[in-house]
């Protein structure tokens, strides 16, 4: 599944979550800066007006995100899966790791948030389950030396 510069691949959760952080950051997080700017200026002198300061940078990191998510929306491809038992994009994959198991989800790169186990299709455990199945074992290298994964179930 490689990438190319004209697609984005996305899930279609990530897909619906992106639409739903843009839409609540143009419908209630944008309008809520603006008015945070509108007060700001009241207080008068710009110059050194902290609260200014902060809502504009807030107002730049809304404006870029919007921007970012609306160049992934235009580019994003959604895949789905073709259910051969192979890991792919969007596939639930349960690992065994040294003794523990651990519950990953396959993700596009845009989507990707290690802390709720979504890795992207991109990184490098991710590259090295895509196409395996329950029962094959792979190796990642990782900072802290190679770490052998062993496929328990794919959903």
């Amino acid at each position: 599944m490689p990438k190319t510069d004209d697609q984005i691949l996305l899930t279609a959760d990530g897909l619906e979550t992106l639409k739903k952080e843009l839409a609540g950051l143009k419908t209630e997080r944008q309008p809520a800066v603006i008015e945070r700017i509108k007060r700001a200026k009241e207080y008068g002198d710009l110059s050194e007006n902290a609260e200014y300061d902060d809502a504009k940078n807030e107002q730049g990191f809304v404006a870029g995100r919007i921007a970012e998510i609306e160049e992934i929306l235009k580019k994003a491809k959604v895949v789905t899966k073709n259910g051969d038992g192979a890991i792919q994009l969007g596939s639930q994959v349960k690992v065994h790791i040294d003794g523990e198991e651990e519950i990953y989800t396959i993700v596009g790169a845009a989507e990707a948030d290690p802390l709720q186990k979504k890795i992207s299709h991109e990184s490098p455990l991710g590259k090295a389950l895509l196409g395996k199945k329950i029962g094959d074992r792979v190796e990642v290298k990782a900072p802290a030396g190679t770490i052998l994964y062993t496929i328990r179930s794919v959903s």
